[in-house]
């Protein structure tokens, strides 16, 4: 009988969302030792122990005909990369959604040492999920990264109105609406850093996982991978410098208004006390 576990080595980026997590993935992407499967954010463990819903296999066939499907070019595609993706797709499409089927999503995994996943909304799962998800490890490591709170609040807000074609609100909104829309808790939640690192912390042993700041990752991008690279216990990895100066997901340029920032000043404050409290010093340039 194996000794593995059903993850094997897994390791899960929940960064919060506009900290840099993108950037990230697409960097150690690069990492011969990592494995990615096609899809960037499965949600699995959000969809387990927040919301069933999340993974319905409407949700499941709406994003595979929008990110994998019929988007690709028979005079260039390259035919076992396609059916390789499509192989991908078929695991992701497959039920039930269980522990089982979220292992399947990384069956083309080789030699590699870690199973990859970048969710964000993996920090919302309850602490007494991580105890769980940790058996199901050989090894667990998790990574969690912030970013100045109003920066990326300012970030998440202009880039869902991007999304949503919603950008004249940019020019029209009054404080208050900005406030209102800020505090709903899909933007909102991506700023409680201290009640992340509760929860993780509260399940799961220190060593297991790791929390950064962006501003520190982008002082020092190869010392700040090099240290990733050392907590996951893999070899150090010479990412081509192009790679490292390139930026994806920038949402449109837009200037912060002077009022913003005052509306979250005491959310802004008490986020940097309970860090302090955890024994984390967040960078002196934060609003």
């Amino acid at each position: 009988m194996s000794d593995h576990h059903l993850f094997g080595n897994l390791f899960l980026s929940i960064g919060a969302m506009k900290a840099g997590t993108t950037w990230l993935y697409t960097v150690l992407s690069r990492h011969p030792e990592l494995h990615f499967s096609l899809e960037k954010e499965v949600h699995y463990f959000y969809h387990r122990y927040v919301d069933s819903g999340l993974l319905s296999d409407k949700n499941r066939l709406q994003n595979a005909k929008q990110r994998y499907l019929f988007r690709f070019d028979p005079e260039r595609a390259n035919i076992d990369r396609i059916r390789q993706n499509l192989h991908w797709v078929s695991s992701y499409l497959s039920r039930p959604v269980d522990d089982h089927w979220y292992s399947n999503l990384f069956d083309l995994r080789g030699q590699q040492k870690y199973a990859c996943d970048f969710s964000n909304l993996t920090a919302h799962v309850p602490a007494e999920a991580w105890p769980h998800i940790q058996g199901d490890c050989d090894k667990l490591r998790v990574l969690y990264t912030m970013r100045d709170p109003i920066k990326r609040l300012w970030s998440h807000t202009k880039f869902h109105l991007q999304v949503t074609n919603q950008l004249e609100k940019l020019d029209s909104w009054k404080p208050e609406d900005f406030q209102d829309f800020a505090k709903k808790d899909f933007l909102w939640d991506n700023a409680e850093y201290g009640a992340v690192l509760r929860r993780v912390n509260d399940g799961l042993p220190r060593e297991t996982w790791k929390a950064l700041f962006y501003e520190d990752l982008h002082a020092d991008q190869r010392g700040t991978l090099k240290s990733i690279e050392d907590f996951l216990g893999i070899s150090n990895f010479d990412y081509p410098q192009s790679l490292l100066e390139k930026r994806t997901t920038e949402s449109v340029k837009v200037s912060m208004p002077d009022f913003f920032p005052e509306l979250f000043a005491e959310d802004v404050s008490r986020i940097k006390s309970e860090l302090t409290d955890l024994g984390f010093e967040p960078p002196s340039s934060w609003l």
